[in-house]
């Protein structure tokens, strides 16, 4: 950029480390709130309302402790990297305290328009520099000591506040882009409902089957491969539950094992025809699979539903995403460090089961949808590559 100058984070913004707090503090209701990692959304950079923290009315908060107007919401400490760093932009003051593994970071409004640094946070710039400060062995943590080194090339207000407005508005579009998307599950949803019903309470009287009566008998709903292995670059594509990331499989960075492994499982090497399933972490999550996926397998955290010819996948797909169904799923689920799914469960699921040629008209109504969907998404990837782009332009 013209006209700019390079100054440190440091020299630019000052920071407050949140608030500590013990067990005996935490209380099931009260007005003294306290967000904490959870509470920003790690893929939009902005809060959620989730899980949210109270503790003690009697506790007096400090406003160094509180959410404040134009500054930058940050992870400092988090046992997982992909969290580490992460930000939300602070429009207005809050009453919310934040906890001790959070800071804040106030930017100077006389050198900085804040939300420009805010952008800096989310550059690929400035998440190369985290890369290089993590540390810690079972907790990955950050200083902001470490981080006040960092530098950024600034230019006058005016460009400033226009650079601002470019990335906001480009955010605005792939946020009103996500918003269609919404609104085409909730019509698919809706679809269900009109044409099934509730799938629990079934007050249309379908048949019901247990899970595994709608596969293929060579179908048995098992678990995929227990150690897929590590550093294969010419082996099988292996599915794992990160890569369920919508109604497809994301193909973009599967892992490989060997051909040796793969066929000890064959009972979960993919068709192309299946529906996935994870029954380990974030139980119930579903994706289909596609042609480009044949011959592939899956890992332990996913079972394969390859389903026989009275039972429609789309159908399938749309019945897991019921939230009735997704109670089933959670009652099924056990265990507090890593929660799954047991298999002999899994299988008896009760799901209802119309007719063959109900399911395949609702899965044409579906399919219209879905290559709607399919447009909205390209054009938000095309989005969110203009936006790289541009914050590349303008930070790198």
């Amino acid at each position: 950029m013209n006209n700019t100058c390079v100054i440190s984070i440091g020299s630019l913004a000052s920071f407050s480390r949140g608030l500590t707090y013990s067990r005996n503090d935490e209380v099931d209701f009260s007005e003294n709130v306290v967000l904490r990692s959870n509470n920003i959304d790690l893929a939009t950079n902005t809060l959620n309302y989730d899980e949210l923290k109270y503790i003690s009315d009697a506790i007096v908060i400090p406003n160094d402790k509180k959410l404040q107007r134009n500054s930058i919401f940050m992870c400092m400490s988090n046992g997982s990297k992909q969290h580490l760093g992460k930000v939300a932009y602070i429009d207005k003051d809050y009453p919310y305290a934040f906890g001790g593994f959070m800071g804040l970071i106030r930017p100077n409004e006389e050198l900085i328009v804040p939300k420009l640094l805010y952008y800096y946070f989310c550059s690929s710039k400035f998440k190369r520099f985290l890369s290089s400060i993590g540390n810690g062995a079972n907790i990955n943590n950050i200083k902001f000591v470490d981080i006040a080194k960092d530098c950024i090339s600034i230019p006058e207000k005016l460009i400033q506040q226009s650079i601002v407005v470019e990335l906001d508005k480009i955010n605005e579009l792939i946020s009103l882009k996500k918003e269609q998307l919404k609104d085409y599950d909730n019509l698919a949803q809706s679809i269900f409902y009109e044409m099934f019903g509730d799938p629990v309470e079934n007050e249309k009287g379908w048949e019901v089957k247990k899970l595994i009566e709608t596969v293929v008998l060579e179908c048995t709903i098992s678990y995929g491969i227990v150690q897929p292995g590590d550093g294969v670059e010419d082996g099988i594509p292996v599915v794992r539950p990160i890569d369920l990331t919508g109604t497809f499989v994301s193909t973009n960075n599967l892992k490989k094992t060997t051909e040796k492994i793969s066929s000890s499982y064959s009972r979960t090497i993919l068709t192309g025809k299946e529906l996935l399933v994870c029954v380990r972490g974030t139980t119930g999550v579903c994706s289909l699979v596609t042609d480009e996926l044949k011959g592939c397998n899956v890992t332990r955290g996913i079972t394969p539903l390859l389903f026989n010819d009275n039972t429609d996948r789309w159908f399938m797909y749309y019945q897991f995403q019921m939230p009735q169904i997704k109670c089933i799923i959670a009652d099924y689920t056990k265990g507090i460090t890593l929660k799954q799914i047991n298999m002999a469960d899994f299988r008896k699921i009760p799901v209802i089961l119309p007719p063959l040629p109900l399911q395949q008209l609702f899965a044409k109504r579906i399919e219209l949808i879905e290559q709607q969907k399919a447009e909205i998404q390209t054009t938000i990837a095309d989005l969110e590559t203009l936006l790289a782009s541009r914050m590349q332009y303008w930070f790198d």
